[in-house]
């Protein structure tokens, strides 16, 4: 007897990212949050190794300082990275018709900047103090803002270019920006001596878990 084929269902081309790899994110980023907040000594001794030794690499190449100073305070600013989101807003309101997303986008960048700026105030986290400093910033220090600004603002725009249908050049080029960019801004703050590296890993993790959960709201939102 001959049985019909029956075709199996299609399998999704753009699969939205799982409840898994989002609840992974936020295992790690609690997880180096309850470590940073409790001053765990190995923790602790790692970040002054690391950053003892790059201040004094920093004051001693001048001209990498200044060139990572121009970086770290325009090109991956956290200002810069918001203007580039609302520029991505805009864009997609006008020529996509695409308002909800606009309003997602912009919101979950708050929602992110919200988020930073709490920790900060909950953690109170010194910042290193040098005798020579090369660079000075305000506010406690975990995390990085300038890292999870710009991990939020690149991880959206790069799935944005996904899902709207962007060539493949052109994200190609998107994701090598995003990662320079990425870290680029997170090297530069450990190099200047206001960040310590796990500060730096704090706002890279929670930025990550920031777009993580956006996209799977959008998913749901508009699937």
């Amino acid at each position: 007897m001959h049985t019909p084929h029956v075709d199996s269902p299609p399998r999704p081309a753009d699969r939205p990212p799982t409840t898994l790899s989002t609840g992974v994110l936020a295992l790690c980023s609690a997880l180096l949050l309850a470590l940073v907040a409790v001053e765990w000594r190995p923790l602790l001794e790692l970040d002054g190794d690391i950053s003892r030794t790059t201040h004094r690499w920093a004051v001693e190449e001048p001209g990498l300082t200044q060139t990572a100073r121009v970086l770290t305070d325009w090109v991956w600013d956290p200002w810069t990275m918001r203007v580039l989101c609302g520029v991505a807003a805009v864009l997609l309101a006008r020529r996509y018709a695409a308002r909800w997303t606009a309003v997602w986008l912009v919101v979950t960048v708050a929602l992110g900047t919200a988020v930073q700026q709490g920790l900060k105030a909950a953690v109170d986290r010194a910042r290193p103090v040098w005798p020579d400093p090369v660079d000075s910033a305000h506010y406690a220090a975990f995390p990085s803002g300038h890292a999870m600004t710009a991990t939020v603002v690149c991880g959206l725009l790069l799935w944005l270019l996904h899902r709207h249908g962007v060539s493949r050049p052109v994200r190609h080029a998107a994701l090598f920006l995003a990662v320079l960019s990425v870290t680029g801004v997170g090297l530069t703050r450990v190099w200047l001596g206001v960040h310590w590296p796990t500060d730096v890993l704090g706002g890279w993790l929670l930025g990550a878990l920031v777009v993580a959960a956006a996209v799977l709201v959008h998913r749901r939102r508009h699937p």
